[in-house]
This record gives C-alpha cells, structure tokens and sequence, in this order.
C-alpha cells in the first residue's frame, strides 16, 4: 500500500535512506526542475501550433531528464547515459521520471504506455523493486530469452543501481498537477504496485 508523504519540505526517512544528505536538497530542487521543464516545453507547444500535444510531451520528458541531470552534477553526484538519455544517478539511486497523465488522476491509477520502450521497461524490471513475494512474475506473452533480457540490468546505469521512480501528471495549459516518487514494481498488465510513494509539492511555474 502506498505511504503518502507530506508536502512541508522536510525528507521523510525513506528520502534520506535513499539519498542521504542530498534528500533535502532534491525534495526542493524537484519541484522546481520540472516546472522549468513545463516552461520549456510549453514554448515549444506555443510555437509548434499545432493541436496536437506531442510536441509539448516529448519535450516535456527530455527536459525533465536533462533539468534532473542538472541538479545531480550541482550535488556533484553521476549521470549515466542509458542508450542514448542521460538519467540522475544520486547516492546509487537513478531518478526514473515519467510523465503517467495529461490530466489530474490518482497515481493508483498509472500504468506504462503498450508503446514504451523495452529500455524502459527494462529498467523498470531490472533496477526496481521486486514484487512484495521475491519473485518476478511471468508474463505469458514473453520467451524465456526475451524475459530475461528483460531483467538484465543496466551496466551503464550500474548494475547495484536502484531505481526510485518520479511519476507526475501535466498538461500544456495548467502545468504540473501533482508529484509523486517512491518505489514501485511494474505489472505484466503495466500497472504499478507501489511498495512505497510520497507526493511532493509542486513549484510556481512560470512561463518562458
């Protein structure tokens, strides 16, 4: 079941576990890095003028990674390039954003795209969290070789790397909704079991 975090500011126990004393330092710098993402990403929308909303998603999610990348080189913690995209590596935990909704919706009800990338499934599988039983389950639709390749960890990330995921909602007209990070395992069915979440706040957005 997830624990739900407050929004003070303060790092929780399970913030400071994972990152040390950097834990305070990100539950701020968080907020802000992805508003300066939204900012980005809603000139681009504006530019675009298109109807379509994938200009502002796709650089929503790249400057998401690159702001986050940012702060970790301010702590003087790694980046790691994962085929190609640089992710945040702090105290041995890489930062996993994603963007689940356009719109506000409980983070009970996130689910990963039938479209996303098998490197991101494969970080989901191989540097999250185990199931709360130890074991992986099987996913029918796989060969045993395409389910192990699955859960092959990264060596470029680091393979005693643990992944925290940072999962937000966000739209080009409203920004950021809501923030959450914690631990959760991905579903065959591509839900998430959150063994732990907080939610963070959300920062003033202003626009470029």
């Amino acid at each position: 079941m997830p624990v739900l975090g407050g929004t003070s500011g303060e790092p929780s126990d399970w913030a400071v576990e994972r990152f040390g004393r950097h834990a305070g330092r990100l539950v701020i710098a968080i907020p802000e890095q992805l508003a300066r993402a939204h900012a980005r990403a809603h000139a681009v929308h504006l530019t675009a003028r298109l109807k379509k909303r994938s200009p502002y998603g796709v650089t929503l999610a790249e400057a998401v990674r690159e702001n986050l990348a940012d702060t970790a080189r301010e702590l003087e913690e790694a980046v790691r390039d994962v085929r190609g995209y640089e992710y945040a590596v702090i105290n041995d935990h890489a930062l996993f954003p994603f963007k689940y909704a356009d719109r506000p919706r409980p983070l009970e009800r996130a689910r990963l795209a039938a479209n996303a990338s098998p490197t991101r499934r494969r970080m989901l599988l191989s540097h999250g969290p185990e199931p709360q039983d130890g074991l992986f389950p099987l996913d029918d639709e796989l060969t045993t070789e395409e389910y192990e390749e699955l859960h092959e960890t990264f060596e470029a990330l680091g393979a005693s790397t643990k992944l925290v995921c940072l999962f937000f909602t966000a739209d080009p007209e409203n920004g950021i909704h809501a923030i959450h990070w914690g631990d959760a395992h991905l579903e065959p069915d591509r839900t998430f079991t959150w063994l732990h979440s907080e939610q963070l706040r959300v920062a003033a957005q202003p626009l470029e």
